[in-house]
């Protein structure tokens, strides 16, 4: 009796590492589902509303503020503006940190001092705890008051860019009207202000 043997097929053994590999380098580019990051935002918030105060929002202000302004004495009046680059450079970078910290300032979850934190003057401002409370029964609110303090400082930082004293003169009035009118409902409500002539 004779056996007959099979063909020998040649198993294409050369496809394995290239099945493989396609495999492989499309698991990686492959973007993770947003279910594993679970509804989790990407950033942490540690300073309090008052801490960003302290820090980016008053400093950056302050410093806007006082880049131009117009004092009268004996000799007349002396006009102070940036006269440089680098002096239009720094007033730029000041504006940038105030219109940055409008966002922070709007982030959930953050409040607005440490527990047991004080007001800083007690006889006029409001508690932080009830600062907050106010904040977070109208939270509509407090984003229309801190967006009108970033459209203030956006205006301004047109005119930075432009290098317009005249214009960043008038245009930090804005700013100041916008830091006024959150102190006045949130910090300070039942301060009468200044006495009217």
């Amino acid at each position: 009796m004779r056996y007959l043997r099979k063909p020998f097929i040649r198993k294409p053994v050369f496809l394995l590492p290239a099945i493989f590999l396609f495999a492989l380098g499309f698991s990686c580019s492959t973007p993770k589902p947003e279910a594993e990051n679970k509804g989790q935002p990407d950033y942490r918030v540690v300073a309090t509303i008052k801490d960003l105060m302290d820090s980016e929002v008053d400093p950056s202000a302050d410093f806007i503020w006082n880049s131009v302004s117009t004092t009268v004495g004996p000799q007349g009046s002396v006009t102070k503006a940036p006269r440089n680059n680098d002096e239009w450079k720094e007033v730029r970078r000041r504006a940038i940190t105030l219109l940055e910290a409008t966002n922070l300032l709007i982030m959930p979850g953050r409040h607005v001092a440490k527990p047991g934190e004080k007001a800083d003057n007690p006889k006029v401002e409001s508690p932080p705890e009830e600062i907050e409370a106010m904040i977070n029964k109208d939270r509509a609110s407090w984003n229309k008051r801190v967006q009108a303090l970033f459209d203030s400082t956006l205006e301004t930082l047109k005119t930075i860019d432009d290098k317009d004293a005249e214009g960043l003169f008038n245009i930090s009035n804005k700013i100041d009207a916008a830091c006024e009118s959150c102190h006045k409902k949130y910090w300070y409500p039942n301060d009468p202000g200044p006495p009217k002539n």
